[in-house]
């Protein structure tokens, strides 16, 4: 059985590898949480967070704001696993497997009433633009009217601004060099190749190889900010813009009419 020790080991050390990509990372958590904050107009907002991973931003969210409920959605198995132990008793807090590829996945949330907010953080880019597409169709339905979606992710401008482009894509580069110079974090795979070969999580990593949802799960099909912010104006969100940058790592947001 997963302990929460091997679970919070395993967690710290997903944080530690994603920062390898991300040395602003808590930063963007606290201008996505500040907004909440802000944004949602009370104490208790009821929050979605879009492939949650094994809970990181949900329960930095929690903490801020205890009075939150957050259903996270999630479909690899064994990223939910680590979750379900090491937050699964966080007051407010309920993880959900599904996959925002599949129409219908907000079905599986239990909502019983529309949303305050929508979440998520270095997941979206994943997505197929048509499933991106679809994805935020599906979830302006399960908003309320003024409701937030706020996304932080890597998300590059594109070839109108190619200037741009590269400036971004530098400030980046040159951020992770001053932070880390050649002694780099360990990178996504390497934490996979590991976390995979812990006995103590076989049944969850069992569980993930026979997933094809969770094996499809990497890439960058939806990189670009064109695609994001043209896929909610069309999925009929209404302002839509950018509230925290560092290089092309951003925070999005748009709002839900």
């Amino acid at each position: 059985m997963l302990t929460y020790d091997t679970a919070r080991k395993w967690i710290d050390r997903w944080d530690r590898q994603q920062e390898g990509y991300l040395p602003g990372r808590e930063d963007r958590f606290r201008a996505l949480i500040d907004a909440v904050e802000a944004g949602v107009g009370r104490p208790d907002p009821l929050v979605i967070d879009l492939g949650c991973g094994p809970g990181s931003l949900s329960a930095r969210l929690l903490r801020r704001l205890p009075w939150a409920t957050v259903v996270a959605v999630d479909t690899d198995p064994l990223l939910l696993s680590l979750a379900e132990a090491g937050y699964g008793q966080t007051t407010g807090l309920r993880f959900v497997s599904a996959d925002l590829r599949t129409p219908g996945w907000s079905e599986r949330l239990g909502l019983d009433r529309p949303a305050d907010a929508a979440v998520s953080t270095t997941a979206l880019h994943w997505l197929p633009e048509e499933h991106l597409r679809a994805m935020y169709a599906e979830l302006a339905g399960v908003l309320r009217p003024g409701a937030l979606f706020l996304n932080g992710d890597h998300l590059n401008s594109d070839e109108t601004t190619p200037t741009l482009a590269r400036l971004e894509r530098a400030v980046h580069q040159n951020e992770e060099r001053r932070v880390f110079g050649d002694e780099r974090p360990e990178d996504w795979r390497q934490w996979w190749d590991a976390v995979l070969a812990d006995p103590a999580l076989a049944e969850a990593g069992e569980a993930r190889r026979r997933s094809a949802a969770a094996a499809a799960h990497q890439g960058s099909e939806s990189g670009l900010l064109s695609q994001h912010v043209n896929a909610l104006r069309d999925a009929g969100f209404g302002e839509i813009g950018t509230l925290w940058q560092r290089g092309n790592d951003r925070l999005l947001c748009a709002v839900r009419p």
